[in-house]
């Protein structure tokens, strides 16, 4: 006899959200995705009405985009990585609730626009201008040790979950959020992007910076990839303190001393 299990999705539009359960058969293997994919063929809730197909974000499925992030048992994580069996095991229940993040503006059912994310990715300048070095053959070397912590870092997918989890990033907070913090730490160490370092940390010195983190430390626990959010907060905060010595005691031609 096969077994079932629940998806209980948070849907709708801002100003009308509610709650629809679907039930479904339990098969080896299954993810978020795949059991999100059945109600889209076949979109019948629990009480045997056709209703409108459930709609998400999704990507690559291996958990390198950051595309399918939602509320996964009221935790953020992505959905092409959270296997059913899984989840039931580690609730002890066969109901799984979905629900979009709740800190963007919502678009429909479990998509929201992350737009913001960007623009603050922006603000940093998370990115290595192009300074024409490349026609002069190899660049700069990098050690083996800022090799490996600079890729650590670069393996942020822009997925938002660490944004999701802060209690300091909300509707009156203007708070950048952990993300990107950590980028402007991984383009400060690199050879060539350090050179707009200055930039960066004056940015973070603005309202909305590194000096509105909390503290709370709920960014390292939900980062999917790992990355050590709370130490990167740890270094810019010092970069951007030294950096606000530097702008006062500091003429312009001092500006790339270390």
């Amino acid at each position: 006899m096969s077994e079932h299990y629940t998806l209980k999705i948070y849907r709708g539009v801002k100003g009308h959200q509610y709650w629809e359960e679907f039930v479904l058969e339990k098969k080896p293997g299954d993810n978020i995705i795949s059991a999100l994919m059945e109600v889209q063929k076949n979109p019948i809730n629990k009480d045997g009405e056709r209703v409108t197909p459930v709609v998400w974000e999704q990507g690559c499925l291996e958990e390198v985009c950051g595309s399918c992030s939602m509320l996964i048992n009221g935790r953020p994580r992505q959905a092409c990585t959270a296997l059913i069996d899984a989840l039931i095991k580690q609730s002890g229940s066969n109901v799984i609730t979905l629900a979009p993040f709740s800190k963007f503006p919502l678009i429909r059912d479990l998509i929201t626009d992350r737009s913001k994310l960007l623009e603050d990715l922006k603000k940093i300048q998370a990115w290595i201008e192009q300074d024409g070095s490349f026609i002069s053959g190899f660049g700069p070397k990098v050690s083996q040790t800022k090799q490996e912590q600079m890729y650590v870092l670069s393996t942020c997918m822009s997925c938002a979950c660490c944004s999701e989890s802060c209690p300091q990033v909300n509707e009156k907070s203007k708070f950048i959020g952990p993300a990107p913090i950590s980028q402007a730490r991984l383009f400060n160490t690199h050879p060539t992007g350090k050179m707009k370092a200055p930039e960066r940390n004056r940015e973070l010195m603005t309202e909305g910076g590194v000096s509105e983190c909390g503290n709370a430390q709920n960014c390292v626990q939900v980062c999917p990839k790992k990355i050590p959010l709370t130490e990167s907060l740890a270094v810019m905060g010092k970069q951007v303190s030294k950096q606000a010595f530097k702008d006062i005691f500091s003429s312009p031609d001092q500006e790339d001393d270390t």
